[in-house]
């Protein structure tokens, strides 16, 4: 099915019903399926053909989620761009997916300006808001006729063109298809009804694997999305109280950031019922936080997924964040939101060794999964390359292990291992003991070269405001409660740690800095 149609059913069914609200304006599904359609004539008529890549370069807007439709409803494969990216990276996407038509806000006009005489030939570029010298504008392209129908697309056919964040190299452009997202959404939520199914506040950019969901699922399932630019925690509070939000998804810093905020005892956010998070590893003392000072009533999600899984694969759901019961029950629940949950109905995962051979229960190895909706494959200079191995299984590079109960428990990247005198240590293992300390705010374990031992154990550690501790304690602490190898060798006091947008630890960027000696001297 052509995921336009996420649009298109229910637009049919319920052409009035409000579906998005952005910047104090609010459009219907009837709306919004006559824009996308008008703009895949205007596609199609400055040459944009079945297959070929349209990209946006913006923060979230009304006319972002037009624009992703409309695409759709060319046939055209819609590349949504970072707007954090650098220069070289965006030049690097835009030639590699070969773009026919951008998209650009006004608020990058600039980056427009260095990316002009780079762009091919043929490439159409668009304002997508304001009015951008040299360029189209988008209200130019919807004022014509609409097609009637989306155009034809096998399962197979590519949706978007999806690049990874790149924390450790060049990113990779990841193939998904109407197929994996028809998986994804008819799975996870039901065709709207016409009932009210509450409001979604989204906040996470459109060009993550999260943002690009939630305009699929909100639409199909008719819960109207309420989209902000961009984060802000100060924002995101006032909009949960002005627009009654009952939905929301936030990656770890966000929530930090919202919970942190000065005003957050002063709005009411008894609307909320769910809050979802992923993205990025949840520090533990955040989520039990935001469990203590949020109402009662609001239910916890962790999502975990990939970019190549079309999004979510394991959850721990409300039930398991709420902690009450025995103290038994405490006790497991406590121990259980270190985890990322069980897999969804539609995925199988397993923990296995090198050889590929499964584990049993309790043994860390790579987390492998298999599901219908698993990308097409990366899209390299060479062609279509997919990592899938044997039997449809995909290699998550995600260490973990599950327990009894089927719980899933990673610990940390297959490439960030730490080898040190022949014993591999996960940094997600130390990173959690180092968490459980009072005076740690923030942390981050690398493996740095020694000559002796092949490499140490570094911790990069943020201290909370107002507390204190040294690093000959936090050593002490970790001896106290981990495998003597496993201690820290080194800690670093830093004032903040260098992450990517959605919060995930640069830890490449944490090597480089450290090879150039840049933190100085460490206790240990």
């Amino acid at each position: 099915m052509n995921t336009a149609n996420f649009l298109g059913i229910p637009a049919a069914l319920f052409p009035d019903q409000q579906i998005l609200r952005f910047a104090g304006r609010g459009t219907s599904y009837g709306e919004l399926w006559d824009e996308a359609r008008r703009l895949a004539a205007a596609l199609q008529g400055i040459g944009i053909e079945k297959g070929q890549c349209v990209a946006v370069l913006d923060t979230n807007s009304d006319r972002y989620v037009a624009a992703y439709y409309g695409a759709a409803c060319a046939g055209a494969v819609f590349l949504p761009l970072n707007y954090r990216a650098k220069l070289p990276e965006l030049e690097y996407m835009i030639a590699s997916a070969d773009v026919r038509a951008l998209f650009v806000g006004e608020r990058y006009a600039g980056i427009l300006e260095q990316l002009r005489g780079r762009l091919s030939a043929g490439t159409v570029v668009v304002s997508l808001s304001g009015q951008i010298q040299g360029t189209r504008t988008y209200a130019e392209l919807v004022a014509g006729h609409a097609i009637e129908e989306p155009v034809a697309v096998e399962d197979d056919d590519v949706a978007i063109l999806m690049y990874t964040s790149g924390t450790t190299a060049r990113p990779k452009a990841v193939l998904l298809s109407h197929g994996d997202f028809t998986h994804y959404v008819t799975s996870n939520v039901e065709l709207a009804d016409g009932s009210p199914r509450g409001k979604a506040l989204v906040c996470v950019p459109l060009y993550h694997i999260a943002g690009a969901t939630n305009i699929m699922t909100n639409v199909w399932t008719g819960r109207t999305m309420i989209l902000l630019p961009q984060f802000d925690a100060g924002q995101w509070l006032r909009t949960v109280e002005e627009e009654q939000v009952t939905h929301a998804f936030v990656v770890p810093t966000m929530l930090k950031q919202i919970i942190d905020h000065p005003d957050f005892g002063r709005h009411d956010l008894s609307s909320l019922e769910l809050i979802s998070y992923g993205g990025a590893p949840m520090p533990f003392p955040v989520i039990r936080r935001a469990l203590e000072v949020f109402p009662s009533s609001v239910g916890f999600v962790n999502a975990f997924g990939q970019t190549e899984t079309t999004s979510t694969l394991t959850v721990l759901g409300p039930e398991d964040h709420r902690l009450e019961g025995s103290e038994d029950q405490v006790e497991a629940r406590l121990r259980r939101l270190r985890s990322i949950g069980r897999p969804l109905p539609d995925v199988e995962l397993i923990v296995v060794d090198e050889q590929g051979r499964e584990l049993p229960p309790g043994e860390v190895g790579e987390i492998w999964v298999r599901t219908p909706r698993v990308m097409k494959g990366y899209r390299t200079e060479s062609g279509i390359e997919s990592p899938v191995q044997r039997d449809g299984w995909l290699p998550t590079r995600d260490l973990g292990w599950i327990d009894e109960e089927g719980y899933v428990f990673l610990a940390g990247r297959k490439d960030d291992m730490i080898i040190r005198g022949g014993e591999n240590i996960a940094p997600a293992e130390v990173e959690s003991t180092l968490f459980s300390h009072p005076a740690v705010e923030d942390v981050a374990v690398i493996g740095v070269p020694d000559v002796e031992w092949g490499q140490r154990v570094a911790a990069f550690v943020v201290r909370r405001p107002g507390q204190s501790a040294t690093a000959e304690e936090l050593i002490e602490f970790c001896r106290q409660r981990l495998a003597s190898f496993k201690k820290p060798d080194m800690i670093y006091f830093v004032s903040e740690l260098p992450k990517n947008p959605l919060g995930k630890v640069l830890r490449k960027e944490l090597r480089q800095r450290w090879e150039q000696g840049e933190f100085g001297s460490s206790a240990g």
